[in-house]
């Protein structure tokens, strides 16, 4: 999801909030892995954006009411980031966490910094060198590593986990929303924009909870969901917007590839999922990769 805009940020070390924005997303990583057992993907985003817009309703509605013509004029490019950022990027997640192991998430998410510089070249008419092809032939090589165990050649027999694909097309779509918002520039405040978005996003998800199968909330889902939909849906973009402030994009960004490492200490803790070889070797390769992009990109 992409950041409100804050407030001033507090006069404290520059690093605290982006790092908690991250440590958020890695919790949100796990619940994603959780819900897996516990509730349909369908319903989970669905009721996260939906608790997310019930939340901010008494704050923004009023602003956005007021700009009622400008939404009604831009409302195609509304609807498509709804889409991109709140339905297709956690809605394939939550798929996604059916077959894949919250590790692999972590890693595949911290891809997005590359992702951005990538979609930035096609949409934005940023330089694309012969080093970002090189951070990005690095990055593909260490998540290949990880989503074949370790095995490249099970690729020849189809090994690969549907949800490894599904996590790499959800943070492609994140990424993509974070460059058309920043090129279309749209003449609303963030939160307005962030509200008018849940609410497409809320409508794009709606058949698919409708037609999914019957996922009532209960007790063991019930606090996944509160975490989804407000420390992870607004207060982790509060930070992160603090921490872009105050750092800048390109120095705030590289926090991003903290996420794996905070993911895989806590998935092995609270998940009790086993780290292996692979897991450091494809990794420390796909960090490299973005490290690697996102040095030339800042330079």
């Amino acid at each position: 999801m992409q950041p409100i805009t804050p407030a001033a940020p507090v006069a404290i070390n520059s690093s605290f909030y982006p790092l908690l924005a991250i440590l958020i997303w890695t919790g949100n990583t796990l619940v994603t892995k959780a819900a897996a057992v516990v509730i349909e993907p369908a319903a989970i985003a669905f009721y996260r954006w939906l608790l997310a817009g019930l939340v901010l309703t008494p704050f923004v509605l009023r602003t956005v009411w007021q700009q009622r013509a400008i939404v009604a004029a831009h409302w195609p490019k509304l609807a498509f980031l709804g889409c991109l950022g709140m339905g297709m990027y956690q809605g394939l997640a939550y798929e996604a966490a059916k077959t894949t192991s919250a590790i692999h998430m972590g890693v595949v998410v911290a891809l997005m910094p590359l992702f951005s510089t990538l979609l930035a070249s096609l949409f934005v008419g940023e330089a694309l060198t012969a080093a970002r092809f090189g951070g990005v032939g690095l990055s593909l090589l260490g998540l290949l590593i990880l989503c074949t165990h370790g095995q490249p050649a099970t690729l020849l027999h189809g090994a690969v986990q549907l949800g490894d694909a599904l996590m790499l097309i959800a943070v492609a779509s994140n990424a993509l929303y974070g460059v058309l918002l920043k090129r279309w520039a749209l003449p609303l405040s963030t939160w307005q924009q962030l509200y008018v978005q849940v609410g497409f996003g809320i409508l794009m998800l709606l058949p698919f909870w409708w037609l999914a199968p019957v996922s009532p909330i209960t007790a063991q889902n019930i606090p996944l969901i509160l975490y989804a939909g407000i420390p992870a849906s607004i207060g982790a973009p509060f930070f992160w917007m603090n921490g872009i402030k105050i750092l800048g994009p390109a120095r705030a960004s590289l926090f991003m590839n903290l996420l794996p490492l905070f993911v895989a200490l806590a998935a092995s803790t609270l998940l009790d999922e086993q780290l292996y070889a692979y897991h450091a070797v494809g990794g420390v390769l796909a960090l490299a990769g973005v490290w690697w992009g996102q040095r030339v990109a800042s330079e």
